[in-house]
């Protein structure tokens, strides 16, 4: 419930400190949804943590924390992890085989504005492993994640059923020959990096995640009224989605600075506010603070696509 202390942790709120001690607070079998993106270990600068551990040490934490988020997990509740390619089979291997959960999907999230490498191919993506814990009985809600069909988009086929279809397993082996990148019916998931030049930008936090990732998570796997958590809040994108939707939200983060603005973030978040950033990416691009539209490779602007173009987008992808 909203506001209710939970053995001295109260929700709706950010809580400054260590998540492992904050974690150790809240109850067995309380919370609905988590929602972890965790430091990656891959040098990052953060203000108060270190991201450069050994790997064993990295992953002997990542044990702890992840075994506290399974904990508090209800029995019928939903955990999602993002993570890089460094160490994602490793947390994949801990929260399955070693803490018991079940991977519904592997979803890989493909963002434009990567970081732009030298010496091998420019990182474009995070993974988000969507974990339950009793794969019989868990939250997922279709009617909030539908995405139109290729009937419907491609074809303009009458028959194609209004509501949409479920996002479905599929591989785009040539996302060059899209307008915008990835489609959205699949486990691939197009939404752009948060940029310094967006307005969604907080400006204040390096890893930022756009508010409409978050939107789609949080709809399809809570409810209004249940409990979300985000044990490293970053820049407190989950708790502000989780408050638009109508969601409890608990937070535990680091650093104080984080923490403050976090609190300042979520002072201007109202229940039912829209989320922060384009609905469908690849139809609608964000703009910048400049406001200019951005496209989603590369930057340039682009208008709506034709029914022929798309059509000969689609039949292009099936040459490959």
């Amino acid at each position: 419930m909203p506001g209710k202390a939970r053995r001295g942790l109260a929700v709706d709120r950010v809580h400054r400190g260590d998540c492992l001690e904050l974690l150790a607070r809240v109850p067995d079998g309380t919370v609905h949804l988590a929602f972890a993106d965790p430091p990656f270990n891959i040098g990052y600068d953060y203000d108060t943590y270190d991201d450069r551990r050994p790997a064993d040490d990295y992953l002997a934490w990542s044990r702890r924390w992840l075994a506290e988020i399974v904990r508090v997990l209800r029995p019928d509740g939903t955990f999602w992890l993002a993570i890089g390619d460094e160490y994602a089979a490793e947390l994949k291997v801990l929260a399955t085989r070693e803490l018991g959960l079940t991977c519904r999907s592997w979803v890989v999230w493909y963002y434009t504005f990567g970081v732009n490498c030298r010496q091998k191919f420019s990182r474009s993506h995070a993974h988000l492993f969507h974990l339950v814990r009793d794969p019989r009985a868990f939250t997922f809600n279709t009617d909030a994640i539908r995405v139109p069909s290729a009937r419907e988009l491609v074809y303009g086929d009458r028959r194609a059923d209004p509501t949409g279809r479920l996002p479905d397993d599929t591989w785009i082996l040539r996302p060059q020959d899209l307008p915008d990148g990835f489609g959205a019916d699949g486990d691939t998931w197009y939404f752009p990096r948060v940029c310094g030049t967006f307005k969604e930008r907080s400006g204040w936090h390096g890893c930022q995640m756009p508010e409409q990732l978050l939107g789609r998570i949080i709809r399809a796997s809570s409810n209004p009224g249940d409990l979300v958590l985000d044990p490293f809040a970053g820049s407190g994108t989950t708790l502000a989605v989780a408050k638009k939707l109508r969601r409890a939200f608990l937070g535990c983060e680091l650093s104080a600075a984080y923490a403050a603005r976090i609190r300042k973030r979520l002072a201007a978040s109202a229940p039912g506010a829209p989320l922060d950033g384009a609905p469908e990416p690849l139809k609608s691009v964000p703009t910048t603070a400049a406001g200019r539209r951005l496209g989603g490779s590369g930057g340039a602007t682009r208008g709506k696509t034709s029914r022929q173009e798309r059509q000969r987008l689609l039949f292009s992808r099936r040459r490959v």
